[in-house]
């Protein structure tokens, strides 16, 4: 498990340095916390803790741990809260993760797996059992995925250019113009229109281009010279619009957001909530976020003001990468929620998600 790396270090030095007693009065603490929500006392803990200590001097190991800015006290409630340095401290250090619940693991198995061999059917789905199972919102960052060509023509456009047309299998039409020798005859523009549609009809641009240069390298030789170099010129043009789409902006998908409004108990709880949707809507925000899971294995967790985007709204990101068939990183899935996550389910359950998307889509 991977988390935020911002604090990590000095969270995890702190972590080892407090004495045995202080451990398990915020390890069980910051774990009723979780269950209700409520800020906890002396007298809860007393009756949680393995060892027999006084509220007296629970309350003074509440007191030191405040100090060390773990806790915090909300209004004038008698009892304490972990604050975002302290649920760091919990999730890095002292939270046992265990393994999903079979019952978890078999629902989103069988939901997924059933949804169709489509990216974006397995994606829509586990997203949708991830809100479902964490009643939290569930997030994916996913490719834009190319559509196939059905059609591609060169259209004179004066002297020197040509306009390459691209007509995809869902209807969407790009325009591209390239540069050709002056007076080029018509049967060559023919002839390369001939050449790439029996090529590329029914295929998207990824899976045709590389193949396809290497064909007109082995094959130059069959087509007329001025048809070989527009179908190189339309190569090329295919290779900047590929790189071109690919770095375009990520498809987000969103289920469950509603989940959010569950924990809202005051005003100030729907106003976090309302902060948050706006959080949501700000899509290249959270996509870019969300990005930065991409960069190592495995689980990585975003806790509050920890990221820019969700510093006024009291909410945790728990995300994982997913892969295609060649172990490439292309996306990444998420829940999204209150600080007050179950981290100790939600964790493994966000890192089997994406395991299974993977295994789904190689």
């Amino acid at each position: 498990m991977n988390a935020a790396p911002r604090h990590s270090d000095d969270v995890r030095r702190l972590a080892s340095e407090l004495g045995e007693r202080p451990r398990e009065v915020f390890r069980h603490l910051v774990d009723a916390f979780l269950a209700s929500g409520e800020p906890v006392g002396s007298r809860t803990l007393s009756q949680r803790l393995p060892v027999s200590l006084s509220p007296a001097s629970i309350r003074n190991v509440m007191a030191d741990l405040e100090a060390l800015g773990l806790l915090a006290s909300p209004h004038t409630s008698a009892g304490r809260i972990p604050t975002e340095k302290g649920l760091r401290l919990f999730v890095d250090g002292l939270l046992e993760v265990g393994d999903l619940d079979p019952s978890e693991r078999a629902a989103l198995e069988s939901r997924i797996s059933g949804s169709g061999h489509g990216l974006e059917e397995v994606l829509t789905q586990a997203t949708t059992m991830l809100s479902g199972l964490s009643r939290c919102a569930g997030l994916v960052v996913a490719p834009r995925q190319d559509g196939a060509l059905k059609h591609i023509e060169f259209v004179p456009a004066g002297t020197g250019k040509v306009l390459v047309v691209l007509v995809s299998e869902d209807g969407q039409v790009e325009n591209r113009l390239i540069s050709t020798p002056i007076g080029l005859p018509p049967s060559a523009l023919a002839e390369a229109t001939n050449y790439l549609n029996a090529r590329l009809r029914g295929r998207t641009l990824e899976s045709a281009r590389g193949e396809l240069a290497l064909e007109l390298e082995t094959h130059r030789a069959e087509l007329d010279a001025l048809t070989a170099k527009i179908v190189a010129e339309g190569l090329a043009m295919l290779a900047e619009t590929e790189g071109a789409r690919q770095a375009e902006e990520k498809v987000l998908i969103v289920r469950g957001a509603s989940h959010l409004l569950d924990s809202v108990e005051a005003q100030t709880d729907l106003e976090r909530v309302r902060t948050l949707f706006d959080d949501i809507e700000r899509k290249n925000d959270l996509v870019r976020l969300l990005e930065l899971a991409r960069d190592g294995d495995g689980v990585r967790i975003f806790i509050g003001s920890e990221n820019r985007l969700f510093s006024l709204s009291g909410s945790s990101i728990v995300a994982a990468p997913y892969a295609d068939a060649k172990g490439k990183i292309i996306g990444v899935i998420a829940v999204l929620g209150p600080t007050r996550l179950n981290y100790a389910r939600i964790i493994p359950m966000v890192d089997y998600t994406a395991k299974l998307v993977t295994r789904l889509i190689a």
